[in-house]
């Protein structure tokens, strides 16, 4: 398991390869399709975001609330595709990764490759084990989208996927290109 910490810069990064499981320590930051269109608007008005977004990593979810002494509650990535309108204004500003479930469009995949950031993908069906991952969490905008509010994590041996490398190497095509190879 390789072993990375936040923030990323593009060294952190280039030599991850698609399919690598990866353990993140450190602050990452959560949002959904509601907080990224609002992030967006405020980059279009010449605003600042709310958070230095340079290096950083935003985590897909919605978590549920936390039980009594926990930081979180259950927090299982969401489907990435709903960011995809989004995700390349946030690259353009610094953003290194992103971690939900599920593909990415083209143009989300240059903007990795151009910025030598990078996709992973957390288990969708493993919300309890992530959430014994997340140390903090803390509300920092948007507390009144909810559960979609954008939180900053502290995270402890965050257990991810390589999906989308910093080259444009994606395990979605690869795995599926070795699993058809495997039936001929």
């Amino acid at each position: 398991m390789i072993k990375l910490k936040t923030p990323f810069s593009r060294e952190d990064l280039q030599d991850l390869k698609s399919g690598d499981i990866v353990s993140i320590t450190g602050y990452i930051y959560t949002a959904r399709d509601a907080a990224h269109k609002r992030l967006v608007e405020l980059l279009e008005r010449g605003e600042e975001l709310p958070f230095d977004i340079r290096g950083q990593v935003i985590y897909y979810v919605g978590p549920t609330p936390a039980p009594e002494g926990e930081p979180i509650g259950s927090a299982g990535p969401t489907t990435s595709y709903r960011m995809d309108a989004y995700t390349p204004q946030l690259l353009d500003v610094g953003l290194m990764g992103m971690i939900g479930k599920g593909k990415r469009d083209d143009e989300v995949i240059a903007k990795i490759v151009e910025h030598g950031a990078v996709y992973f993908t957390a288990i969708g069906g493993a919300a309890a084990l992530i959430r014994s991952k997340i140390k903090s969490a803390e509300i920092i905008c948007y507390e009144d989208l909810g559960a979609e509010a954008v939180r900053k994590l502290y995270v402890e041996d965050f257990p991810v996927t390589v999906t989308i490398d910093s080259k444009g190497v994606n395990l979605y095509d690869i795995g599926r290109e070795a699993y058809l190879n495997s039936l001929k």
